[in-house]
């Protein structure tokens, strides 16, 4: 489990004008909540709140946060951003209780270098790069290694297929793909072009064209 350490000051005002003079003095609005308590509006100190988001994941670091004399563990759950100027504007916080299971994204890591590429030139695409998961606070995984060194051209990796720390409940589909590899392009390319119709060849019936096609016809898609 990844923590970082954050202070934050008690805030009084609210609404549009103080947040601005919140701003423009180098301080960033935002709020804890929680089941067991009020929510509490705070402030943040831009700079440092920056460069905390540098060097962490956001969504799935433990925020031990600082605010009027206590330490109170939290997630990040919203990051409001000036959608120009890319400046924070508010900042949500969720305290953590203890054995009350949080729902967090936490990153996918490839491991190896897949057969299917290292030996016959294949591509590797990664199809999924994070896994939603639902687990205690205690036990939030920093990120989730996948070994991919056994995989083969035309072969994929499935959510299913994941080894899993216990207690990690998974959230998505269980077959959704996490990466694929891929046959070269150019071989791609030469399958595609040896499969073209020949020039003049009729073009296979269509029989048993249902009622609904039918009346499909003539109708403009999205």
């Amino acid at each position: 489990m990844a923590t970082a350490q954050l202070s934050a000051t008690p805030r009084t005002s609210s609404g549009k004008g103080p947040a601005r003079s919140l701003r423009s003095a180098g301080r960033i609005p935002g709020v804890v909540y929680g089941h067991a308590r009020e929510p509490q509006p705070l402030t943040l100190d831009t700079r440092e709140f920056e460069k905390l988001l540098s060097h962490i994941a956001a969504e799935s670091t433990v925020i031990e946060l600082s605010l009027d004399g206590q330490t109170t563990k939290t997630l990040i759950r919203e990051i409001q951003r000036h959608p120009f100027k890319r400046q924070i504007l508010h900042v949500d916080f969720q305290e953590l209780v203890a054995g009350e299971k949080v729902q967090v994204n936490i990153p996918i890591v490839l491991m190896g270098v897949p057969e299917g590429v290292r030996a016959s030139g294949g591509v590797m695409d990664q199809t999924l790069r994070e896994l939603s998961i639902r687990v205690d606070p205690s036990a939030i995984p920093d990120h989730i290694e996948v070994d991919v060194t056994g995989v083969q051209i035309g072969h994929s990796i499935h959510v299913s297929e994941l080894s899993l720390p216990e207690g990690v409940e998974v959230l998505n589909d269980p077959e959704s793909p996490v990466c694929v590899v891929a046959a070269p392009r150019a071989v791609v390319e030469e399958t595609a072009a040896v499969a073209e119709p020949v020039e003049g060849e009729a073009e296979p019936e269509v029989i048993g064209r249902g009622k609904e096609a039918e009346e499909g016809e003539g109708e403009e898609k999205e």
